[in-house]
């Protein structure tokens, strides 16, 4: 029973993270019907900024983290108006194939520019874990899993509770009806490119701190996907809830059937429940089809 219920904390914690960055991908997809495929590349990026201040010009880490910000939210604010904006009013496919140009040419400029950087953030924390009745938790988890559900939070009560975040949904409804209501949709589309950026930078940094860095965060965004379809694509209490049912599923996959049917099961065990769920409903946890008049 200890053993179960560390996996099951462990997957919870680790589920936290996954919805910082499923929350970035809803961000986007909630304002502009856009699906990014270069979540991963995003928060890769965003690490090695933080990492670059922190290693390279000295600072400390809330400075860097900061200084990350700044790079990432410009990345966002340029992505916007220089690829973006031509596009509007365009096919589907022209964003869908923008976002996986941008997520290779991020991976390229990552490995030439930050090439000989220790991508690894340490934080002030002991890294021995918290024994609680015979169940071990991550301390390096638990903290981050703290930020991460503070970061979450805020950026569900700006759009739940905010007037930018009502504007949004508007956009995403009719983007036309928006304009003609005086919403600057350009405007907004920059500022949700730009709060991307900030979200990257944290929980790229969370990623860094917990599991290392490197290519294989980038990794991190393809795991994402099972996530948003499971939770409704523009809902965010079901990615959030998808992204901890999901979790606890490959740590308990990893946890007990890695050894009977192969390392490495465990990661591909979340498709598995996708594909039965999608069976049962086609719109996920939380998602609503289309309303269609009849």
């Amino acid at each position: 029973m200890p053993f179960l219920l560390t996996v099951v904390v462990d997957g919870v914690l680790t589920g936290v993270l996954y919805a910082l960055v499923a929350v970035s991908f809803v961000v986007v997809y909630r304002s502009s019907r856009m699906i990014n495929f270069a979540l991963g590349e995003w928060a890769m990026l965003a690490s090695g900024l933080v990492a670059a201040g922190v290693h390279t010009l000295g600072l400390s880490l809330p400075a860097a983290v900061g200084a990350g910000c700044l790079g990432m939210v410009a990345l966002g604010l340029a992505f916007s108006r220089v690829v973006l904006r031509p596009l509007l009013g365009q096919r589907v496919i022209a964003f869908l194939m923008v976002t996986l140009g941008l997520g290779a040419l991020m991976r390229g400029a990552s490995a030439l520019g930050l090439q000989g950087l220790t991508g690894r953030i340490e934080l002030p924390i002991p890294p021995e874990p918290i024994a609680v009745h015979g169940v071990l938790v991550s301390t390096e988890k638990l903290v981050a899993a703290v930020v991460a559900a503070l970061a979450v939070g805020l950026a569900a009560g700006l759009f739940h509770w905010s007037r930018t975040g009502l504007a949004l949904r508007a956009i995403a409804d009719d983007q036309q009806v928006a304009l003609a209501m005086g919403i600057d949709v350009q405007r907004h589309f920059a500022l949700t490119w730009g709060l991307v950026g900030v979200l990257s930078v944290i929980a790229g940094t969370l990623w860094t701190f917990v599991a290392g860095s490197g290519f294989g965060l980038a990794l991190v965004g393809l795991k994402i996907f099972p996530i948003v379809i499971l939770g409704g694509l523009d809902s965010l209490a079901g990615t959030i809830a998808a992204a901890v049912v999901v979790s606890v599923i490959e740590a308990l996959a990893a946890g007990y059937l890695d050894a009977h049917l192969g390392s490495g099961f465990g990661g591909i065990a979340p498709y598995f429940v996708l594909v039965a769920v999608l069976v049962l409903r086609p719109h996920g946890f939380f998602g609503r089809g289309e309303a269609v008049r009849v």
